[in-house]
């Protein structure tokens, strides 16, 4: 899912909040997202493709707000920065072939948020990622590429895809990190994956958000 200048659709509007609290909490968030992308732009060489993504910045700001304000995540909210808490286990996630492989050759769909357990030598990481592609023995995640039905990476990549779990996308929302199997501080997620964030099916982690 890239960011680009969305031509045809419509802004949100915070006018839909019932309460103070809510309008409260919408501006808080829109404040905390414009804090954390402004200073990520800065460093983009290409003048167009800045231009571009300062014109759509408004439309998916405001969308992340609204989607999480009216939303059900099971997770603590941390609205001052934008992003969600939830305590995190003293291990990364283990990624079970058998596993992978039996939740996605039933479940695999375009448009289903999945996990993608990342480990570079360095650094462990359970990143959300969304299906945009599938076939009779592989799938395509907009972001990672290409991985078989069990969940092993086709690009050669550190990556494997988990079976979705609550514990798990749970991790992956909050930027849960390890290194030599200890916990580190989480990363702050981009826009793009907050945006996947806020489309998780949390009540059935088996089908696309409707």
């Amino acid at each position: 899912m890239s960011i680009s200048n969305p031509q045809s659709e419509p802004s949100p509007q915070a006018e839909i909040w019932q309460t103070d609290a809510e309008r409260a909490l919408y501006a808080q968030l829109c404040n905390a997202f414009y804090a954390r992308e402004i200073p990520r732009l800065v460093d983009e060489p290409d003048a167009a493709r800045l231009r571009r993504l300062l014109a759509s910045l408004p439309y998916y700001i405001e969308r992340l707000a609204i989607r999480i304000v009216s939303g059900d995540a099971p997770l603590q909210l941390d609205s001052q920065n934008g992003s969600w808490l939830e305590k995190q286990k003293t291990t990364p996630p283990v990624y079970s072939k058998s596993a992978s492989e039996d939740f996605y050759s039933q479940y695999a769909k375009r448009g289903l948020i999945v996990p993608v357990l990342i480990n570079d030598g360095q650094c462990t990481t359970v990143r959300i990622d969304s299906l945009d592609q599938v076939s009779d023995n592989k799938v395509h995640c907009n972001e990672l590429g290409w991985f078989t039905l069990s969940g092993e990476s086709l690009e050669h990549a550190p990556a494997q895809l988990l079976k979705p779990s609550k514990a798990v996308m749970a991790a992956a929302c909050c930027g849960h990190q390890w290194q030599l199997n200890k916990r580190i501080t989480p990363k702050r997620l981009s826009l793009r994956e907050m945006l996947l964030a806020s489309n998780i099916n949390w009540r059935n982690l088996k089908r696309p958000l409707t």
